[in-house]
């Protein structure tokens, strides 16, 4: 439809990637009237919600509480699925292994035991007799969390912008937000195809956190990550597909690695979710093949999972946005209650978007929501030296 100057709304999301398509799903399925802007199309590969899968897990290692908030996600995932009428998740399992006293193992396993979720902790030796497929060190131990998986990423974001437009919200892709501010009770966002206004704002801005949420106290800083695929050799094929083979992830004094069955004629998808150059524009953030970057997930590949070449098939990058904590930026804005705010989901908040998009909802609409996000308020740094 054309943009038109001076349209309104009841709630305006900017930025409608993996959480804003969530959020607006939610929004207009609650009958609110709702406008979703974005410079990109629909499950764009140009920021961070792309590049075919996304891990999710319950014995979350990062912290604990957010197992909760997990809780809730798998539930809306699921019902995405049933809105949608096909499959966004693959609970395949995940192998999470590395030495026995490593962050992501230890925050494993406490996170199950704090919220009595169903994991094994194996010795190598067993977690390789279940997975003859890798290679682990002899002293490491395995986390095995049956019930985790992937989501198809790309997929995830299409159905929630679906739903979305089935409720009636408008999308509007190839629109570039120049800034908003407060009109009254409400607020008004200058786009260059006009401006638009709303009684409520919900701004889910990836990499462009910085320039468009002006935080208190709150710093983005925005990573280039590559993500590399290898091909099964030949006589192997099978044994790296879904079901045979789950997710898996490495964490060792060298950095963490994970990665995904092969669900393609790409192979298996390995990432390191350690590291990262700094992106001063994320417009312009270098999407060539780095052979730094693919050398050491290319050695990570031939000593832990022998069955594929070592040589990658094929890559793409995509993006973090990091808060200076490595946790979610979520919540009202501390000075502008109209203002909903989720970023600086730095590399581990996809799996999320389902139940963010909820939360969003809820704070537009009724300015507040039951799910415990408390520890991930955008204040949280405010009155810090900088």
């Amino acid at each position: 439809m054309p943009i038109a100057r001076g349209a309104r709304a009841d709630v305006i999301v900017l930025g409608t990637g993996g959480i804003g398509s969530a959020a607006c799903a939610r929004l207009a399925a609650r009958g609110a009237e709702v406008i979703g802007l974005d410079r990109f199309a629909i499950a764009h590969d140009r920021g961070s919600s792309h590049g075919q899968t996304r891990l999710i897990r319950r014995a979350y290692f990062e912290h604990p509480d957010y197992v909760p908030l997990l809780l809730e996600a798998y539930r809306l995932w699921h019902r995405l699925e049933e809105d949608v009428g096909r499959r966004l998740f693959d609970p395949c399992g995940l192998l999470l292994a590395g030495p026995a006293s490593a962050e992501a193992v230890v925050g494993a396993l406490h996170a199950a035991r704090l919220h009595a979720l169903p994991v094994e902790c194996l010795a190598a030796a067993e977690a390789m007799r279940r997975f003859p497929q890798l290679t682990l060190d002899d002293d490491w131990v395995a986390v095995w969390e049956a019930q985790a998986g992937y989501l198809l990423v790309e997929d995830c974001v299409r159905a929630a912008a679906e739903v979305a437009i089935r409720h009636g919200a408008t999308l509007l892709p190839g629109v570039t937000v120049r800034g908003w501010c407060v009109d009254g009770n409400g607020v008004v966002v200058d786009t260059d195809g006009g401006s638009f206004r709303a009684d409520r704002l919900v701004i889910t801005p990836g990499a462009w956190a910085a320039d468009l949420l002006g935080l208190p106290g709150m710093r983005f800083e925005v990573l280039r990550k590559s993500l590399f695929w290898f091909r099964p050799r030949l006589a192997a094929t099978a044994d790296f597909a879904p079901g045979p083979f789950p997710c898996f992830a490495f964490d060792t004094p060298a950095g963490f690695h994970y990665g995904f069955p092969a669900l393609d004629d790409r192979g298996v998808k390995i990432a390191e979710h350690t590291g990262g150059g700094t992106v001063a524009d994320p417009l312009g953030v270098d999407r060539t093949f780095d052979s730094a970057e693919g050398a050491r997930v290319s050695a990570v590949a031939a000593r832990r999972l022998p069955g594929v070449s070592p040589q990658p098939a094929s890559h793409a990058v995509c993006m973090y946005t990091m808060t200076p904590d490595a946790h979610f930026c979520l919540g009202l804005h501390p000075d502008v209650p109209q203002v909903a705010v989720a970023a600086g989901f730095s590399g581990h908040g996809f799996k999320f978007a389902s139940v963010i998009g909820e939360i969003l909802a809820d704070l537009a609409l009724e300015g507040t929501t039951s799910q415990p996000i408390g520890f991930l308020r955008p204040d949280r740094f405010a009155g810090e030296p900088r």
